[in-house]
């Protein structure tokens, strides 16, 4: 089909029934009002004049040449859109999201069809929102994202408190702060800033308010309802993301209404992501939306249930730029088969099941609380220390088994599991057990890893405390993996009583006794499958190049001060300052994140995070500071903010939200 010629509007305004004025972007394809044209529309608070306008450009001219428009809307309170955003997936977003989805399909150049799609923030919203079922709403594509919003999200996992929490509160205390941008809005723009600054929400004060799975969580998990959702969609994620148990979720919570796609990588769309190898986004997307948005018979609907890339023995590096491995299809996904593992007396992990009432084999396990610093993030956006590197420096506060060299190749595909008996001397202590690939060399690979609560090993929305001393049976699921582990090395089951930072200490560390005759571990067999080819992307370079007045920085250390007895984890982020070629506007963010505990302290641990965004024009200069903080006490969390604005060199405003101490809930 040839390409179609079209035009960008920079920002059509649409007014909701409440008087909101939205700012969208729109990617029209020349002649629609004559030849109407299916839509899809994306609906995020991250600036689609310069937050999103990178990816922005990378694919909705792409759509808009196959004859798709782009509607790319700014949440209210967002970017150039008016009002205040009120949080994350809130009642009041997703039918304000209803009510976009009807103006679209309205329109004298649309088709009445509309797809809505996203990554992260858009991925959540238009699972949630096919959820509730407007009518021009035809098909979804979901990328990076969750249908269970406790524990596959960046706030609590299995009842363990996740630091991501804070860094994302301390985002988007930074990302809502900044000012709409003058060429667009006009004289408003300051009126418009101020009133945002004076009435955005600290997002970390409600999510810790629910620190069990109550109805706070439930609301947006599309988990809950699998059968009332009746919407086909694609759930694309990464091996190297936090959310990558959501594709194999939505193909057995949805059966064949889902299709599921997982590489290698961090949480980026797949024509640009990193590791390599990449996806074809744009040829996978544009048949999904033919399909469904114009009735084109190109086979879309009879893609395999799950298509994934299982690593080969990847190693940790400095940068990830290529995982080696191979893609997979399953035309019908199915609960895998497990292989069996043991421990057996002398701490070698034995293919088979436990021996039935073994002598009972006790180990104390006490992990220094700053073991973990080998985890990278829950959330990744870059393929280097971001990603989990050599395990050897966490296994060394772990207690760890594994198996002799393996005499074949072991391919796995889905979710490991861990049984295991233990007692505890207090009500809760977090447990977390990770999947190693031992390379011949030594080096560590993380294939999976699971953490938990032990009060909330029964569930998450009423959790029961330990009785002390008592011995209870654990099971613990892993994250989903696709991993091959390679003849000669060998697989290894690392268990440790922390994870920090990615996990927050609960307030006592008593350790904790596990029966290692009791542990069995099984893991998903690959099984039945095809070998595939996906497509890479025609253009392995799609993202837009902006002018660079100023470098981009990273850096990521852990600093232990022996003499303190105290270990930092220390992040700094600089995105540069950039200029868009095309709208003259020049932006740049930096965040300064640490971490601080001592390792047999809990009640020292500490974290801050602070975010500093710029956006500037010749003559015209804005800044906002925004600063998160926690704590904690045996009883509290104790978390405060601020955010500081300023036009010039002149600060304008100030806000402080006062210390909160919010009671702990068995964490």
């Amino acid at each position: 089909m040839a390409e179609r010629s079209f035009t960008t509007i920079e920002n059509q305004w649409i007014t909701l029934r409440d008087g909101t004025r939205l700012a969208a972007r729109i990617w029209m394809p020349d002649g629609a009002e004559s030849d109407p044209v299916p839509a899809v529309f994306e609906f995020l608070p991250y600036r689609k004049r310069d937050g999103t306008s990178p990816r922005d450009e990378s694919t909705y001219p792409v759509f808009a040449a196959a004859g798709i428009a782009g509607v790319r809307v700014d949440i209210r309170g967002s970017g150039e859109s008016s009002g205040i955003i009120d949080g994350e997936y809130t009642e009041l977003e997703l039918a304000n999201a209803c009510e976009l989805i009807a103006w679209i399909a309205a329109q004298p150049w649309s088709n009445g069809s509309v797809g809505m799609m996203g990554i992260s923030w858009g991925g959540f919203n238009c699972l949630q929102v096919a959820a509730l079922k407007p009518p021009a709403l035809k098909a979804v594509i979901s990328i990076a994202s969750t249908v269970d919003r406790y524990n596959d999200d960046i706030h609590y996992k299995n009842g363990c408190h996740l630091s991501a929490q804070l860094s994302w509160a301390a985002t988007m205390l930074g990302y809502q702060s900044r000012s709409p941008d003058p060429a667009i809005v006009g004289d408003d723009w300051r009126d418009m800033w101020l009133e945002r600054l004076e009435q955005e929400p600290f997002f970390m004060e409600e999510w810790l308010k629910h620190q069990r799975r109550d109805d706070f969580w439930r609301h947006g998990s599309i988990c809950e309802d699998f059968a009332g959702f009746d919407i086909p969609a694609i759930v694309i994620a990464g091996w190297a993301d936090g959310y990558r148990n959501t594709p194999l979720l939505a193909v057995e919570g949805l059966g064949d209404k889902a299709k599921a796609l997982i590489g290698p990588w961090v949480h980026k769309y797949p024509h640009f992501a990193w590791p390599k190898p990449r996806a074809d986004f744009h040829g996978e997307a544009i048949a999904w939306w033919n399909h469904w948005l114009r009735g084109e018979r190109n086979g879309a609907e009879a893609m395999p249930s799950v298509r994934a890339y299982i690593l080969d023995a990847a190693k940790p590096a400095k940068r990830r730029d290529f995982d080696p491995g191979f893609w997979i299809a399953k035309h019908e996904w199915r609960q895998p088969e497990m292989q069996c593992f043991y421990v057996e007396q002398f701490g070698t992990l034995m293919e088979g099941m436990p021996i039935p009432h073994a002598p009972e084999h006790p180990v104390y396990l006490r992990s220094p609380l700053d073991t973990g610093t080998a985890s990278g993030e829950w959330f990744t956006l870059k393929p280097d220390a971001e990603m989990a590197i050599d395990q050897r420096v966490d296994d060394a506060g772990s207690l760890t088994f594994q198996t002799a060299p393996l005499v074949e190749d072991h391919d796995y595909l889905g979710r490991p599991v861990v049984t295991l008996t233990l007692r505890c001397d207090a009500e809760t202590v977090n447990l977390c057990a990770r999947l190693v690939d031992i390379h011949p060399d030594g080096t560590a690979t993380r294939v999976s890893f699971g953490v938990l609560n032990l009060a909330h090993r029964d569930g998450n929305a009423t959790p029961e405390p330990l009785i002390k001393g008592q011995q209870v049976r654990v099971t613990m699921t892993l994250d989903a993996c696709g991993y091959r582990f390679r003849k000669g090395h060998r697989i290894r089951l690392s268990l440790s009583t922390a994870y920090w930072p990615m996990v927050l200490p609960p307030p006592e560390d008593p350790g904790l006794t596990i029966d290692i005759a009791s542990i069995g571990l099984g893991l998903p067999q690959l099984g039945a499958h095809e070998l595939i080819e996906v497509k890479q992307p025609d253009n392995p370079d799609p993202l837009p190049k902006y002018i660079e007045h100023a470098p981009g920085l990273t850096k990521r250390q852990v600093v232990r001060d022996l003499s303190a007895g105290v270990t930092r984890y220390e992040i700094h982020e600089d995105t540069g300052l950039s200029e868009h070629p095309g709208t003259g506007l020049s932006t740049r963010q930096s965040r300064e994140e640490s971490w601080s505990i001592a390792p047999d302290d809990p009640l020292s641990m500490t974290g801050i995070s602070t975010w500093t965004c710029d956006m500037q024009r010749p003559g015209w200069f804005v800044r906002t500071v925004a600063t998160s903080s926690i704590s904690c006490t045996a009883k509290d969390w104790v978390v405060s903010a601020s955010v500081v604005a300023y036009e010039g060199e002149t600060e304008i405003f100030r806000k402080i939200f006062e210390e909160r101490r919010i009671a702990r809930d068995l964490m």
